[in-house]
């Protein structure tokens, strides 16, 4: 009799059994009725917009219900330390956890040093923990969004600009090289085309400098804009000339209607593709070049489309790859699509959680984007939510 292939894959990502393990009834039973609330488009929109403000206003009521709904669900923490239990508790399953500072982007040179210092202290954190592979970091969050927007439009930066730019530089070669020294994979995050080449070509420079003998720095690249595939194979083929590994975390992009919005009221091209097939396809073509040369390039699958995880799986299956090498990784959002990362990690692939961390004033922005961006039946709240459902009805709760 025939022994089975050392790769064979049974991933099965309807077994709830898995996918919420770690939830006690009573725990699910309360996210049960959370995603049902998130399932109402028009009271999610209104309370979006009640929510932004009551925390503005810091009325004492907006705070407590945040804080135990969706704050708790969907982040790790209000700082590092409380988002121990959240990684001890994710490791229990083999899951990873990837640390997401979840300020938005300030300007005061204040602020932007701490903020250069905190994902700094969340790189030494993780370097503490072996279930935390990567940090995310924003160069939003270290320089003022004016310089960036002139850099990409080739304005010249007048001579304050010209330091508030070479200040930039210095947090984030500060923060790279303290990766670099831990050990720590540094995920550096994507924003709107009309910034994204001046990161672009920051982040290659940061790869070119720390990514000689290892993978340490990750540029990320949107695949709904119609010149990301493109540009990651040029990436590659820089990456090869110089000498460094790529690092590529591949997402499908969260700015579509503030970027098509812009080109029409600009009177330019939209950057993002006319549809969601040319997305998903170029997505699974981004995949493919990825698993394809993963000696050469790092890369992380941070996606919560089905296909497209499965496709990673079955690549890495088919070519005898082990599941679990460093250059080929899954990411989903702390909170949601746990039948894939808990079954993901079963099977012993490198599947991981973004976990953000905050204060909640800091993080409503990102907490209003979950609510809003899957609030359809269609959407993956309604996904979740069948999936919970299920899982309530196996155990007859």
């Amino acid at each position: 009799m025939e022994s089975e292939p050392k790769n064979k894959l049974q991933l099965d990502f309807t077994n709830t059994k898995i996918a919420f393990a770690q939830k006690s009834d009573k725990q699910l039973k309360k996210m049960l009725r959370l995603f049902k609330l998130m399932n109402k488009n028009a009271l999610v929109s209104v309370g979006s917009k009640l929510g932004l403000l009551a925390v503005k206003l810091k009325l004492p009521f907006a705070k407590t219900a945040i804080r135990h709904t969706i704050f708790e669900h969907f982040v790790g923490g209000e700082n590092l330390l409380d988002c121990q239990t959240s990684i001890d508790q994710l490791y229990k399953s083999d899951v990873l956890t990837i640390l997401d500072y979840g300020a938005e982007g300030k300007s005061e040179e204040e602020d932007l040093n701490a903020t250069a210092q905190e994902f700094i202290r969340a790189v030494e954190f993780a370097a503490a923990n072996e279930s935390v592979p990567c940090v995310v970091a924003k160069i939003t969050g270290l320089v003022a969004n004016e310089i960036l927007e002139k850099l990409d439009a080739q304005e010249t930066l007048n001579e304050e600009e010209q330091k508030q730019y070479e200040k930039l530089k210095d947090r984030l070669h500060s923060i790279c090289s303290r990766a670099k020294e831990l050990n720590v994979g540094l995920f550096i995050d994507a924003e709107e085309s009309w910034i994204q080449d001046t990161i672009d070509q920051l982040v290659d420079e940061m790869m070119a400098t720390y990514n000689k003998d290892g993978i340490i720095v990750y540029n990320t690249f949107q695949l709904y804009r119609r010149d990301k595939l493109q540009f990651l194979k040029d990436s590659h083929e820089k990456a090869k000339r110089e000498g460094y590994i790529l690092g590529a975390k591949l997402v499908r992009g969260a700015y579509m209607e503030k970027e098509r919005k812009r080109a029409a009221e600009k009177n330019y091209p939209s950057p993002i593709n006319e549809s969601k097939k040319a997305t998903d396809k170029m997505y699974d073509d981004a995949v493919r070049y990825c698993v394809q040369h993963y000696e050469t390039i790092a890369s992380c699958a941070a996606t919560h489309n089905e296909k497209s995880i499965r496709l990673q799986a079955e690549l890495i299956a088919e070519k005898g790859i082990d599941k679990n090498h460093p250059h080929l990784n899954f990411c989903q959002l702390y909170g949601m699509s746990d039948h894939f990362s808990f079954n993901l990690a079963a099977e012993q692939f490198n599947a991981a959680k973004y976990v953000p961390y905050g204060s909640i004033e800091d993080v409503v922005p990102y907490l209003i984007r979950r609510a809003q961006e899957n609030s359809s039946v269609s959407g993956e709240m309604g996904r979740e939510l069948k999936i919970i459902k299920e899982e309530v009805k196996r155990r007859k709760i």
